[in-house]
């Protein structure tokens, strides 16, 4: 007798790594039969984060794009995802996060009444333009999913605020630590040869520097980068490492901005061992991506967050994460600050990572299976790893 499938959508990097353990923990516990569905958004770097977990795709969409617009992409998927769905629908669709795969992928689940969980449900920053479109994704997909897998408590009270059921919300931790934590522990030679380059023999510490949301594009990213030459002229014993984004313009932007600079390596997006071992590495990280502010506390190391907002609070409040904007003397001031004073830099992630404790993938394969009443309800994540 088969099992039930269970349909796991990812379109871009963070959506690949934060299912792939997902994929792993079903397989291990044989209740459902995961499928991974890859939506054709970032086929490339889907096909490579799943590779770093000896995973490929089940089946890719192929998305036809012309304009390169939100709106092309969005109806594209969810007219090939409907069309999929007609021949072969699962028991259950599970989307992560907040990105238009995820929005595009609930909404065509929800159109062929298919149970809709939303792993990473729950993060809100308050504010409708920022991130954006994400926050807005994010809340749109909360109003049609059957089961609402949140990262933390907060992010659970988060839609209890919401009038969400409570009996719908559970409590998983986030499964970026699971992956992160593994693949990182793998201690894989870096593929990249100007990261290897840059660490092999260095005894300098490590500054990871991540800028690739579009708020911080153009006048933000210049101020980020005078931040940066600043810091490398102050600290000699400091290397800097930014894989930037492939967007040809931001990355002419970046190269501009520190061009001539000594002991800064500017490479193209990593591969994810390759970044899960530069953050185990790292003395401190400035980022504006929300995955390191997750990842991150898992190797103790701090991250100064490139935003005016963030919808990972749980950072700020554990302490581990501060946002310092795209001010260039903010950042500097308080990168400063922990390159200064070793033990202040500990002390900030010296509570542990409030996003998990690596069993995240294995209570989201048991809450999957225990709505499709396949077995009982699992016990969820109380507390913060140490």
């Amino acid at each position: 007798m088969s099992l039930p499938e269970v349909h796991l959508i990812g379109g871009t990097r963070p959506e690949a790594v934060k299912l792939a353990p997902v994929v792993t923990a079903m397989r291990e516990q044989g209740l459902v039969e995961p499928v991974l569905l890859a939506s054709g958004q970032h086929p490339t770097m889907v096909t490579q984060s799943l590779a770093a977990f000896g995973l490929t795709p089940d089946i890719t969409l192929t998305v036809e794009r012309t304009t390169g617009s939100q709106a092309e992409l969005f109806t594209e998927m969810v007219r090939q995802l409907d069309a999929l769905w007609e021949v072969r629908p699962p028991a259950a669709v599970i989307v992560q996060g907040d990105t238009t795969t995820s929005l595009a992928g609930a909404l065509a689940a929800f159109w062929r009444r298919i149970p809709v969980v939303h792993l990473e449900a729950g993060l809100r920053s308050g504010d409708i333009e920022s991130p954006f479109p994400e926050e807005a994704n994010r809340k749109l997909v909360a109003q049609i999913a059957s089961l609402h897998l949140a990262p933390t408590p907060l992010a659970a009270m988060n839609l209890l605020d919401e009038n969400v059921s409570g009996e719908d919300v559970f409590v998983t931790g986030n499964t970026v630590v699971d992956a992160t934590l593994a693949v990182a522990g793998r201690m894989l030679p870096y593929e990249n040869q100007a990261v290897a380059a840059a660490r092999t023999g260095s005894t300098n510490r490590l500054v990871l520097v991540t800028a690739h949301r579009r708020e911080s594009w153009g006048a933000p990213l210049d101020r980020i980068l005078a931040g940066v030459r600043e810091l490398v002229v102050k600290y000699p014993d400091i290397d800097v490492i930014l894989p930037s984004h492939p967007n040809p313009a931001v990355r002419a932007q970046v190269e501009a901005g520190l061009a001539g600079m000594p002991r800064v390596t500017v490479t193209d997006p990593l591969p994810y061992p390759d970044l899960s071992r530069l953050l185990s590495e790292a003395y401190l990280v400035l980022t504006d991506s929300g995955g390191i502010q997750e990842e991150a506390p898992s190797f103790g190391v701090p991250a100064l967050v490139l935003r005016d907002v963030t919808e990972r609070v749980e950072s700020l409040e554990a302490g581990c994460a501060k946002l310092v904007g795209s001010d260039t003397a903010v950042i500097v001031a308080e990168a400063s600050a922990l390159l200064d004073d070793r033990a202040r830099r500990d002390a900030m992630t010296a509570g542990g990572n409030p996003y998990g404790d690596g069993l995240a993938a294995a209570r989201t394969a048991h809450a999957t299976a225990a709505l499709l009443d396949l077995t009982s309800s699992p016990v969820a994540m109380i507390g913060v790893s140490r």
